[in-house]
């Protein structure tokens, strides 16, 4: 499964970036396979394993902030492994044969 998420702090004023790289370190400390990007955090696994690291860098921020708002998306997919690489790679291909 894959699972993209937003932790973001309130009550902490605008600058919420190094909160949020609390959350991120948990999700790469995790060694599960992961990307970051303006808005999400997305991290790939089993159920558990996954639910676990989002629970995790929810409690992150939380210890440092007194409200928190989690934004979450599942791809629940069994059997599909690398979903991270290989669902960016099949919209590269379809780009790249319009463009021939």
């Amino acid at each position: 499964m894959i699972v993209a998420f937003s932790v973001t702090p309130l009550g902490v004023g605008e600058d919420v970036g190094e909160y949020v790289a609390d959350a991120v370190r948990v999700v790469r400390e995790s060694g599960l396979p992961n990307r970051t990007d303006a808005m999400f955090t997305s991290v790939e696994g089993e159920w558990d394993e996954v639910m676990d690291v989002v629970k995790r860098a929810v409690a992150a921020v939380e210890a440092r902030a007194p409200r928190v708002s989690l934004v979450l998306k599942a791809d629940i997919r069994p059997g599909v492994t690398n979903g991270l690489t290989t669902k960016v790679e099949t919209v590269e291909r379809h780009l790249a044969q319009q463009t021939e």
